[in-house]
C-alpha cells in the first residue's frame, strides 16, 4: 500500500510537469531546474548569471525556499520578473512539486521570456526525485561539501545534465582532490557536463554561459 501511495503522487506531479513541458515549448522558454544544498552558491551563482544575460537575454526566476523571500531579495536588483515559492505553508517540503511549478508559471509574463531559472529549495536528494517540467537539471556542488558527495548522493547527479564545481577558489585552502571528485562524477553519470565556477571570482562563467546557449539551441 505505501509503493502504491508514493507510485500515485509520482504519477500525479508527472503529469502536471509534462502540462509545465508543454506550455513552456509554446513559449519557446528553456527552463533551468537548479539544485543544490543548503549554502552550495546556488543564489551566488544566479547573481553572477544574471548580471551577464542583462539586456542579452530576456529571463525569469522562480525562487524556492521553506521560508523567507532574502534569495528573491538578493535577485531583485537584475529587474528579472520573479516569483516566490514558499513550502512552509504546505508542510515545509524540501523540494519544489510540479503544481507548484505550475502556479508560478500563472504570475510570469510568458510571451517575455526566453529563459526561466528556477532555484530549488536547499536539498541533496529530494529535489532530483521530482520532475517539475524543466529543460535540464543542473546541480550545484561546492568542494568544502567533500569528494564523496557524488557517490554518496548519486541521484542528483544521475539526473542532472550540469554540475557547476563552486567555490574553485577556495581548492588550494581545502586541499580537495578535484581530479578526485570529477573521477567520482564519472563514475556515476559519465555523460555529466562538468564546469568549474567560482561565484566570488568569476571563474568559470564564461564556459557556464556558453553552455547555457547551448542548451537554448538544443545542442546541449
Amino acid at each position: 500500500m505505501e509503493i502504491n501511495v508514493v507510485r500515485h503522487i509520482l504519477h500525479a506531479n508527472n503529469q502536471v510537469a509534462a502540462e509545465n513541458r508543454r506550455d513552456l515549448a509554446t513559449h519557446h522558454i528553456t527552463a533551468v531546474n537548479l539544485m543544490s544544498s543548503p549554502g552550495a552558491g546556488k543564489t551566488a551563482i544566479l547573481e553572477r548569471t544574471l548580471e551577464a544575460l542583462r539586456g542579452r537575454v530576456r529571463a525569469g526566476i522562480i525562487e524556492g525556499d521553506i521560508t523567507t523571500t532574502l534569495d528573491a531579495e538578493r535577485l531583485a536588483r537584475f529587474d528579472f520578473p520573479t516569483v516566490q515559492i514558499n513550502t512552509e505553508p504546505f508542510g515545509g517540503d524540501c523540494h519544489l512539486s510540479a503544481s507548484a511549478i505550475r502556479g508560478a508559471l500563472a504570475q510570469l509574463p510568458l510571451p517575455d521570456l526566453e529563459l526561466l531559472f528556477i532555484e530549488n529549495v536547499g536539498n541533496l536528494v529530494c529535489p532530483a526525485e521530482f520532475d517539475i517540467g524543466e529543460t535540464a537539471k543542473v546541480v550545484v556542488l561546492s568542494l568544502p561539501e567533500g569528494e564523496d558527495k557524488p557517490l554518496k548522493y548519486p541521484l542528483m547527479f544521475r539526473e542532472s545534465k550540469a554540475c557547476l564545481l563552486n567555490k574553485m577558489d577556495l581548492a588550494t585552502v581545502l586541499g580537495t582532490d578535484v581530479d578526485r571528485l570529477r573521477e567520482h562524477l564519472r563514475r556515476v553519470n559519465p555523460g555529466l557536463k562538468v564546469i568549474p565556477v567560482s561565484a566570488r571570482t568569476g571563474e568559470g562563467m564564461t564556459e557556464w554561459l556558453a553552455w547555457l546557449d547551448d542548451l537554448r539551441a538544443g545542442k546541449a
